[in-house]
């Protein structure tokens, strides 16, 4: 599936409700914790969640 961008109101929305994952896009821990948003997983700890996520979860990627 192509990825789409979205509204930044609409991702808050969706990872707000449980609907998606909000994940930085940043492989460097410390680009994670110099632009991490409210609710969001580092890319590291994305990885590590990849192989027990639904297959249907909505992943929401973020680079600041």
């Amino acid at each position: 599936m192509p990825a789409v961008r979205i509204a930044p109101k609409e991702a808050y929305e969706k990872v707000k409700a449980g609907q998606a994952l909000l994940v930085c896009g940043y492989e460097d821990e410390e680009k994670f914790k110099a632009m991490r948003l409210e609710m969001a997983v580092s890319f590291e700890e994305f990885q590590k969640m990849l192989p027990a996520l639904p297959k249907d979860k909505e992943i929401v990627f973020y680079c600041a």
